[in-house]
């Protein structure tokens, strides 16, 4: 989690083929995102994200949707992992292996649900539906919790998220966009991370 705190971002990657997750994970490094988020979506994840060992990148495993993904995400090597919704029994295997846990809420009783199973952050999801504001009411009740929006997160809003609240948020299909990443057009995907970067501050 510190990394992503620090860069305020975390690159969540859905595409249909990744074919060289190496070079995905330093592009995305090199641009200033450092935590990538692989996910469950992906044919064959767990064989990309153990070559992606080798990488500069913090690595994640997401859409862990049971205690069997969480253990085998932890296996090949994900260093946090994070769920679409509550998911009790990835927690109890986060917690098991003192790795950290991106817990997935909408609502303020979801919020308090992650909270209570031990999650390091709550993932806001869909918070473009919602907008940065959301952040905003969410931090009246929840002002020491660790608040990330995921869907909907652009360049042209990211940092009024981060205003209303949020510690950090995902860059998803705006700046890994799975067309770029299945054809791995490099070049595209380092511009779009380093303008994404830059929208933050």
């Amino acid at each position: 989690m510190t990394i992503i705190r620090q860069d305020r971002v975390l690159a969540v990657v859905r595409a249909p083929d990744i074919p060289d997750v190496v070079t995905l994970a330093n592009t995305l490094s090199q641009s200033g995102i450092h935590a990538m988020e692989l996910t469950f979506t992906t044919p064959g994840v767990l064989g990309h994200l153990r070559a992606a060992a080798s990488s500069d990148a913090v690595l994640g495993m997401g859409t862990v949707c049971t205690a069997d993904q969480a253990g085998a995400a932890i296996d090949s090597g994900a260093e946090f992992l994070v769920t679409p919704g509550i998911r009790s029994d990835v927690a109890k295997v986060a917690a098991e292996h003192e790795i950290p846990l991106i817990m997935g809420a909408l609502t303020p009783s979801e919020v308090l649900i992650a909270v209570d199973l031990g999650a390091a952050a709550v993932k806001i999801f869909p918070a473009g539906a919602f907008g940065p504001r959301y952040f905003k009411d969410l931090r009246g009740p929840f002002p020491d919790v660790a608040l990330i929006p995921s869907g909907g997160v652009n360049a042209s809003n990211a940092a009024e998220f981060l205003e209303y609240g949020a510690v950090a948020v995902t860059a998803g299909t705006d700046v890994v966009a799975p067309h770029s990443v299945a054809s791995g057009d490099w070049p595209d995907i380092a511009s779009r991370a380093a303008s994404f970067v830059q929208s933050l501050t």
